[in-house]
């Protein structure tokens, strides 16, 4: 199972899923973003550079986040994703949606 860390920096959160983002795990993240959103933090970065694997679940959990945030006038960014990763998010369009950022501490610098 995937561990998932959760840190809080000048407004901030990074959540940080290590391994596969898949079904089991999804529901980690999307339970994670929620308590965060729901805490009053409404600016997110998903540090993807420990995720090996991303699934249809993991891609929804994500987007998920987005419309959460974004309904709270915040935004949900991923950083740093593996080149498996990144080559699920442009299969599927989503890296338009989601935008991977290089650096966490940069990807909110737009």
């Amino acid at each position: 199972m995937t561990q998932l860390s959760v840190e809080t920096h000048d407004g901030i959160a990074v959540l940080t899923p290590q391994g596969r983002l898949n079904m089991v795990s999804a529901r980690h993240l999307k339970a994670a973003i929620a308590g965060v959103v729901a805490d009053g933090t409404h600016r997110i970065v998903v540090d993807l550079g420990e995720t090996t694997f991303v699934d249809s679940s993991g891609l929804g959990a994500l987007i998920g986040g987005v419309k959460a945030t974004r309904q709270h006038g915040g935004d949900l960014r991923i950083a740093r994703p593996t080149d498996d990763v990144l080559t699920v998010l442009e299969l599927t369009n989503l890296d338009k949606i989601l935008r991977p950022r290089q650096d966490v501490r940069t990807a909110f610098d737009d």
